[in-house]
């Protein structure tokens, strides 16, 4: 198995008639999917997504892909087909056509649904081809063909990119889910007649490759959601990814059966479900759902709500409601039902607002103790099956992180796909089909991009250290009045503290300090800003240290006059 060195330079220009493949973003993470095929000097992207912040990421509102290796080749890009509706594979568009807006977007009816109510919030407008499983279509020197797979939203595509270089089959996310609520199977003739042609390179769905056996379906869940229904006693609260059209039918259907009105909060929620409603994906009855501003009209006992917030997000609404910031507030008695998996990373956010939804006597059914969600990703059998029918001359795991990658490439050579012929790549990793093998080329800058408000890029990790710092340690000012010519202090030193834990009287002790190390620095002919600046941080940093063991950030000033 091939996999990347830190020392990878940039890769050598492409050899003619080859096959170039550059993850921009899906690879050792969960989210923010973007893969670059090139071939002849022309681009096709297939998704752009989103990543979700983690802790460590104060204030930032989303990670998108790094553009910068494709940035000026914008015009080489011939469009970027999308599998599915997802944010981790969609979310991340607007941003890339804020810089070409005409760059086609490829996809299904309801994927394409979802991404241009989104680009209407950015005030765009995108060109776009609508395709269904079946479906071929030439896009540049790129013959795609479309495969329905199986997935946790409706319409999801997989994809496969034909060229003199051979064939690439790009799954998407994709599970095979026998008894889809939808009767959309993943089509496994499809990829069999495939195979048969010859699947040069199969790019595949790495996320539950370490999980054994077959993912339940998904109609397992209505039974327990029907039980859930039955002995709740006053409202019933659902958080569900605002795309989960599946997860939603479902609670539709139990509220329906036990005469409660259903009601969605939350922009995301009310905008797609009733793209979803509007094109038949949603199957809602007369009167079901109901606005939320009609709610206090009825018994608590005839409610449902259905909101985002099942990954911890701090500004989503089931958090605000388990921190008492929202209009809806939990009482005892009411029931919380956490539709969705633990995206990694996520898990601490998820369990700090169970643990505060249930300080407020909620009932909170979640994965951990109710089957009330089953994953959207193939499990080992699956993938194990799909292998063996595929039979990929090569093979290169996606969308997982570095143990899901890992795990996946085994199951790869376990079916009899050559070790030399699986690579294992991660972001911005340069991989080349020539000649029918794929190998690692190289590498292209491929880190996070954060967005901070209507900031994209700004934001760096020096920064990100900072906030952190201040949240963790807090921050201490320092003001000194110095005479410019002579360098004597002639006010403070004044010293305030913000979150340090550290109160303002403490700082006697160190004043004394600072101001024999200024003295002792003026009548060494130092009396430059800056530098004394650093006197300071050093001194006041050293002292807290020592006396605190902490390490908060240091703001020295000095006015010269």
């Amino acid at each position: 198995m091939s996999h990347p060195h830190p020392e990878l330079g940039p890769p050598p220009p492409l050899p003619e008639g080859g096959l170039r493949v550059t993850p921009l973003g899906g690879l050792g993470e969960i989210g923010r999917n973007m893969t670059v095929f090139e071939y002849g000097g022309r681009l096709l992207i297939v998704d752009c997504g989103v990543l979700f912040p983690e802790e460590e990421q104060p204030g930032i509102d989303l990670i998108l892909p790094d553009f910068s290796s494709i940035r000026d080749r914008l015009d080489d890009i011939e469009g970027i087909v999308l599998t599915h509706g997802h944010e981790d594979h969609i979310g991340g568009v607007p941003f890339l056509l804020r810089e070409k807006p005409d760059i086609p977007l490829i996809g299904s009816k309801l994927t394409l649904a979802l991404i241009e109510a989104k680009l209407q919030e950015h005030r765009i407008r995108p060109y776009t081809l609508q395709v269904a499983e079946g479906q071929r279509e030439r896009i540049g020197p790129f013959d795609c063909e479309f495969v329905a797979v199986n997935h946790s939203i409706p319409d999801a595509l997989a994809v496969a990119i034909r060229t003199p270089a051979g064939m690439a089959v790009h799954t998407g996310d994709f599970k095979m889910d026998q008894l889809p609520l939808d009767r959309r199977l993943t089509d496994l003739h499809a990829f069999a007649r495939l195979s048969e042609e010859g699947i040069d390179l199969l790019l595949s769905d790495s996320t539950n490759a370490e999980v054994p056996g077959f993912v339940p379906p998904e109609r397992d869940i209505s039974n327990v959601l029907r039980q859930v229904f039955a002995g709740a006693r006053k409202r019933i609260i659902v958080a569900s990814f605002a795309s989960h059209v599946h997860r939603i039918q479902q609670i539709l259907d139990a509220a329906y059966e036990y005469g409660r009105r259903v009601a969605f909060v939350g922009r995301s929620m009310v905008r797609n479900m009733g793209i979803a409603r509007d094109l038949g994906y949603l199957k809602v009855p007369p009167g079901l759902v109901v606005d939320v501003k009609t709610l206090d009209d009825l018994p608590d006992s005839e409610v449902v709500l259905v909101c985002t917030g099942s990954q911890g997000e701090p500004m989503a609404a089931l958090s605000r409601m388990a921190n008492r910031d929202h209009q809806i507030r939990i009482v005892d008695g009411d029931t919380v039902i956490l539709a969705s998996s633990l995206i990694p990373g996520n898990e601490n956010a998820v369990y700090r607002v169970i643990n505060g939804l249930t300080r407020w006597g909620a009932n909170v059914v979640h994965k951990g103790n109710a089957k009330v969600h089953v994953s959207g990703h193939a499990s080992a059998g699956e993938l194990l099956y799909f292998y063996n029918i595929c039979r990929p001359k090569n093979l290169m795991p996606v969308h997982g992180e570095w143990r899901h990658l890992r795990a996946n490439a085994e199951l790869g050579a376990l079916t009899g796909v050559p070790h030399d012929r699986i690579v294992i790549a991660e972001d911005g990793v340069v991989v080349d089909l020539v000649q029918g093998k794929a190998k690692i080329s190289g590498k292209v800058q491929a880190g996070y991009v954060y967005v901070d408000g209507l900031s994209v890029g700004d934001v760096g990790e020096p920064a990100l250290k900072d906030r952190k710092i201040l949240g963790d340690e807090g921050i201490i000012s320092v003001f000194v009045v110095m005479d410019a010519s002579t360098g004597k202090i002639t006010g403070g030193p004044h010293i305030q503290a913000r979150g340090s834990g550290i109160e303002d009287s403490a700082f006697v002790d160190v004043i004394p300090r600072i101001t024999e190390a200024l003295e002792r620095s003026a009548q060494d002919g130092v009396v430059e800003a800056h530098q004394l600046q650093q006197l300071i941080r050093r001194t006041l940093g050293k002292w807290v240290s020592d006396t605190y063991r902490r390490r908060p950030m240091i703001l020295p000033v000095v006015v010269e006059v």
